[in-house]
């Protein structure tokens, strides 16, 4: 995939992320995790979306104009990933709200696993 296609992509995953938060979140089913985003969405949606988007529209349009650095790439690759895993969490949030408990608690078990595994090591 090229590095255009890759910035369009995450644009578009910024942009259903802002959609489904803005979903759930009036729909009393989930609140906004960004403290941040969350008191822009207390003043409005607009404001809420034009932030948004503009953030995820830096974003991809640096990561697009500095491909050609390992490191752009490497960054591309990683919030790609981090996206990838906050549309699983949408769709379990859902689930869950569909009445379907199971993908949540595998989703939390998930989120905890890091914080179990450091608390080996401290």
């Amino acid at each position: 995939m090229g590095a255009l296609a890759k910035s369009l992509l995450l644009f578009v995953l910024n942009w259903l992320d802002a959609q489904l938060t803005l979903l759930w979140v009036h729909s009393n089913i989930a609140t906004e995790g960004n403290g941040l985003m969350g008191q822009l969405l207390k003043v409005g949606d607009a404001p809420f979306m034009l932030v948004k988007l503009l953030v995820g529209a830096f974003a991809a349009y640096t990561l697009y104009r500095c491909s050609h650095m390992p490191l752009a790439r490497r960054g591309m690759r990683l919030v790609l990933t981090i996206y990838a895993a906050l549309m699983l969490v949408h769709a379990a949030t859902g689930m869950s709200a569909l009445g379907w408990s199971q993908p949540l608690a595998a989703v939390n078990y998930m989120t905890n696993l890091p914080y179990a595994l450091l608390t080996l090591f401290s």
